[in-house]
């Protein structure tokens, strides 16, 4: 019985969803450590679905780097692969399949 042909492209065609990761600076796993030595992914979404989801985790989290209006706190720089989040107010930037969220806290000392 001969085998079936598929066109060529056919798989290259098929995109894998593959989840969005958050990855962030070393200090915040001084305060989160069940974030430490994981990969973190989460459904794509907007920028504050991301953020709940990283926060049920580490419930806190939301709190540390949103302020009490639920807008990214001022000292709080994050940015979608290579873009800095425009809304930092209500966080409505898209995080698409595959994207990576990047979270920096300003670190202050001497």
């Amino acid at each position: 019985m001969p085998r079936q042909q598929f066109p060529a492209d056919l798989f290259g065609a098929i995109r894998l969803n593959v989840m969005p990761t958050v990855q962030m600076t070393q200090h915040l796993y001084r305060f989160f450590p069940q974030l430490e030595n994981r990969t973190i992914t989460v459904s794509a979404g907007s920028v504050s679905e991301v953020l709940r989801a990283v926060n049920e985790i580490a419930p806190g989290f939301a709190d540390y780097v949103l302020d009490e209006h639920g807008a990214l706190r001022r000292h709080v720089m994050l940015s979608i692969d290579d873009t800095v989040v425009i809304d930092r107010k209500t966080l409505s930037d898209r995080v698409p399949d595959g994207g990576t969220v990047y979270i920096f806290p300003a670190l202050s000392g001497g």
